[in-house]
């Protein structure tokens, strides 16, 4: 990342946390019995990679609250970041999706761990299953033996069940409307409370509620944490059909195939005629789809301009977001981090 604000270095300071944090439970699990060894394995291999966008912001929900630096804080905020494993291994899961930073999702990778097993593939996804469900746990582990005070933490813990049932809440509205015809509105929704909520609402709100802040404070962060969260998942949206895999580590023909509910992909059925329509329901989720059918449906949102309307969606966003951070009396250095992580989460390769 480039916000300019030490971020290189919050980075190192997250990742400390987290690969000691995680390697400590593997550990301890893999002594349970040696077969647990790849299951360890893939908790490691979970908080491997990542931006710690969502660490940053609940830092920086903090230090807006004008507290000081705390490696406390940087513990707790640490725990946002196992939320994000946990959900990425379960929506890896739920969108039999092939790969993930350029390696075997973690239901792929564990497949080798049970080839003795009668239904083989079905019992390597309910081991991704139970590492995403460990690392949830150790969330709220992490959170709770952070090091912060009793008291902060008990202002904060009631944000982490509106987290879960959000996050859960927008895992299910995407499965309930894959497949179905496309609605910008209905997407929207789904992003707001699959991505835009835990990405960055919640972690600035829980990074404010152990500061101390007061409601308007708070009323702030939703109106910044919102828009942008959602401008992050418009971005994901573009970046997992027109983004490289080099660069985004993703299969980029998992959003057809699965005909999910995107935004771009509602963007387009909006606006498309008839004969786009029957081209579009002839491909999408179609299990045999090359090369050349993921291009066929890139080159209808090409002619459609729905990239190019995604691409204001987003850009009207970032607006919104940074307009409310402008409306808060918060200290300067917060002030300049929240703006560069507001470019960073809506301008990126991956």
């Amino acid at each position: 990342m480039a916000e300019g604000w030490g971020s290189a270095a919050f980075k190192a300071r997250v990742d400390e946390v987290l690969h000691r944090f995680v390697a400590a439970e593997a550990d301890l699990l893999a002594a349970v019995d040696p077969t647990l060894g790849p299951v360890a394995e893939q908790l490691e291999a979970a908080v491997a990679f990542g931006k710690r966008l969502r660490a940053a912001f609940c830092y920086w929900g903090w230090r807006a609250a004008r507290q000081p630096d705390s490696d406390a804080l940087v513990r707790a905020a640490a725990s946002m970041e196992l939320v994000h494993a946990a959900a990425v291994v379960h929506d890896d899961l739920i969108d039999d999706s092939p790969l993930r930073h350029g390696l075997p999702t973690a239901h792929v990778a564990l497949g080798g761990a049970v080839r003795h097993h009668p239904r083989a593939a079905d019992a390597a996804r309910s081991l991704a299953m139970l590492v995403g469900d460990l690392l949830m746990s150790l969330a709220g582990q992490l959170f709770a033996t952070s090091g912060l005070p009793a008291a902060y933490l008990g202002r904060a813990r009631p944000l982490w069940a509106t987290l879960a049932r959000d996050l859960v809440a927008g895992e299910c509205l995407e499965i309930l409307h894959t497949g179905v015809t496309p609605d910008t509105t209905a997407s929207l929704k789904v992003i707001r409370y699959k991505t835009a909520k835990y990405t960055v609402e919640q972690p600035l709100l829980i990074g404010g509620v152990l500061a101390g802040a007061d409601d308007r404070l708070r009323a702030g962060f939703s109106s910044y944490g919102l828009p942008l969260g959602e401008a992050f998942q418009l971005r994901d949206d573009l970046l997992g059909l027109f983004g490289e895999t080099r660069h985004t580590g993703k299969a980029n023909a998992d959003d057809v195939h699965g005909h999910r509910p995107t935004a771009l992909l509602a963007e387009t059925w909006r606006i498309a005629g008839a004969d786009e329509r029957e081209q579009l329901r002839a491909l999408l989720g179609r299990p045999d789809l090359d090369a050349d059918d993921v291009e066929a449906v890139r080159e209808v949102m090409r002619r459609l301009k729905a990239p190019d309307r995604v691409e204001s969606m987003i850009a009207s966003r970032v607006e919104e977001a940074l307009g409310a951070l402008h409306e808060l009396d918060v200290p300067a250095p917060a002030a300049h981090a929240l703006t560069g992580l507001a470019h960073s989460a809506a301008v990126r390769l991956s």
